[in-house]
């Protein structure tokens, strides 16, 4: 039983063009967001900008979001300096949250011991339900699985954590050893259908501002045991998932933009996060699109149909349903007919191919020439081209 709800996003903060707290546009954004699926909210966290919210922005931001839903809304409290993520808890309480995000020190890289005393300061300021969110690529400092254990076991208000560590085995360990209702909620998109395989209730997402009620299709499937179903749905995300973050434009400039081709508040990115890159709008239409495509289903194929080639390719022939007859002494060979390349696991393809895709797979092996007269003067097929590049 998901504490948060299951499909949570991690909302971003809407500004106006003058780059102020767009209050309004919270509200509206945040009405969107649960009518389309989403179970919960998370409010002023790192996709919220919170970096550049004031304590007070944040208050209320919280306060207006809390108006204007009826799900769960876990407010962003965290920060590297304990008394104030004390004070922040305290005051989205008063504002009206749900719960409490709180993050780890970040670039001060505290021990393992620092952040053990921080996160019991954090839930000692307010008797809301606290969500430890792990994401050491931004914070620097990981926090060690023996320190979550035993915030989980000692604190009673430390309930879940937000899991961006990217290590599914020690995801694993980590519930194995927490008590029975502490909570996993996956903190990175792309890695919410392996996290739920060892046994996460939901996410907290980015590119759930726009699939989130995918996002909610294949938590529903896995959990019904449709794994094959869930993995389809995960493969037609996998552009939403790319789009959402890069180097040249980090998170939540991609989501931004998107809300603002789906016609929702937005507004610019506070600095530093900086202005759009060229064609990034372009990128995000052409997500959406993929989306509205239809699905075209995948042939099923038997165990017995799929062949491994030693090169690592992936080919299907049919079963020989009895052994090929041995040609007369005085007959050249009949050569095999070519295999039929088939990538069982790769997402349906598009005629038109969209900016942000998928890798293309390998083309198959050019099939063998045709046998002449003389088969020993026949030219030889060229060499397949090398997949990898």
């Amino acid at each position: 039983m998901a504490l948060f709800g299951r499909v949570l996003t991690a909302m971003v903060t809407p500004f106006t063009e003058g780059g102020e707290l767009d209050l309004e546009g919270a509200t509206q954004l945040a009405q969107q967001l649960v009518s389309a699926g989403n179970e919960g909210l998370v409010v002023a966290g790192t996709t919220g900008e919170s970096p550049t919210l004031t304590h007070s922005e944040q208050a209320e931001l919280v306060a207006a979001v809390v108006k204007a839903v009826d799900v769960p809304v876990v407010a962003g409290a965290g920060s590297n300096d304990t008394r104030a993520a004390v004070e922040l808890s305290e005051a989205c309480a008063q504002a009206g949250a749900a719960g409490l995000l709180h993050v780890a020190g970040y670039y001060n890289r505290p021990s393992q011991a620092g952040l053990e005393a921080h996160f019991r300061h954090c839930a000692a300021a307010s008797d809301l339900p606290v969500i430890i969110y792990d994401i050491p690529v931004r914070t620097g400092r990981k926090i060690a699985t023996e320190t979550l254990v035993r915030l989980a076991h000692e604190v009673p208000n430390i309930v879940a954590v937000k899991d961006a560590a990217g290590s599914v085995d020690e995801t694993a360990r980590l519930l194995d050893l927490a008590p029975d209702d502490f909570e996993v909620y996956s903190g990175d998109d792309s890695l919410t259908l392996p996290l739920l395989a060892v046994g996460a209730v939901g996410v907290i997402g980015v590119a759930t501002h726009w699939v989130a009620s995918e996002m909610l299709n294949m938590i529903e499937a896995h959990a019904s045991g449709r794994v094959s179903e869930a993995a389809a749905i995960n493969r037609r995300l996998i552009d939403s998932y790319r789009f959402e973050s890069s180097d040249e434009a980090p998170n939540p400039v991609p989501t931004k933009c998107m809300l603002r081709v789906m016609g929702l508040p937005a507004g610019p990115c506070r600095l530093p996060m900086g202005p759009e890159p060229e064609g990034l709008e372009h990128q995000a239409r052409q997500v959406l699109a993929a989306l509205n495509e239809p699905e075209t289903p995948e042939p099923h194929l038997e165990t017995s149909e799929i062949l491994f080639e030693p090169s690592g390719s992936l080919f299907a022939s049919p079963p020989a349903s009895s052994p090929a007859p041995i040609p007369a002494a005085s007959a050249p060979p009949t050569p095999p007919a070519p295999p039929v390349s088939y990538p069982p696991h790769a997402p349906p393809v598009s005629s038109s191919a969209p900016p942000v895709s998928p890798p293309g797979l390998a083309s198959p092996p050019a099939p063998p020439a045709s046998p002449s007269s003389s088969p020993r003067s026949a030219p030889l097929p060229p060499p397949p081209p090398d997949s990898v590049g």
